[in-house]
C-alpha cells in the first residue's frame, strides 16, 4: 500500500507536471493543458486517501504536512476548476496568462511532495 499512495503521489506529479510545463512553454492554455491538471488532481487525491489508509493515527491540521497538503489539494482544485472556465470561455488573453497562476500552484505543491518525502524516508 506504501508503493501504491507513492506511485499515485508520483503519477500526480508527473501529469501536473506536464501540464503546467508545457503549458508555460506554449504560454497559451489548450484544453489538454486542463485534462492534464484534473489528472494531475485525480492522482493526488487518489494518493492522498490511500496514505490516510495507511496513517495511524487521524490526520491533523497542526501536522505542518497535512495542513499544506490540504492547502495543495485545495489549490489545485481550484486551479483545475479556473483552469476549465479559462479554456472554454476565456479571452485569449487570459489563456496567455493563466500560466503565470499555474506555476505558483505547481510550486506550492511540491512542499508537500518533497516534505512527503522527507517524512516517508524518516520512517
Amino acid at each position: 500500500m506504501v508503493f501504491a499512495s507513492a506511485g499515485l503521489i508520483t503519477l500526480a506529479l508527473i501529469a501536473y507536471s506536464i501540464g503546467v510545463w508545457s503549458e508555460r512553454v506554449a504560454r497559451y492554455l489548450y484544453r489538454w493543458h486542463v485534462v492534464a491538471f484534473w489528472v494531475g488532481l485525480a492522482f493526488d487525491i487518489a494518493g492522498t486517501l490511500a496514505m490516510h489508509a495507511l496513517a495511524r493515527r487521524p490526520f491533523s491540521l497542526r501536522d505542518p504536512h497535512t495542513l499544506t497538503g490540504q492547502m495543495a489539494l485545495w489549490l489545485m482544485l481550484g486551479h483545475a476548476i479556473w483552469a476549465t472556465r479559462v479554456a472554454s470561455r476565456g479571452s485569449p488573453e487570459l489563456r496567455r496568462h493563466f500560466h503565470r497562476y499555474s506555476l505558483v500552484v505547481w510550486c506550492f505543491w511540491l512542499v508537500p511532495y518533497f516534505g512527503g518525502m522527507v517524512l516517508g524516508m524518516r520512517h
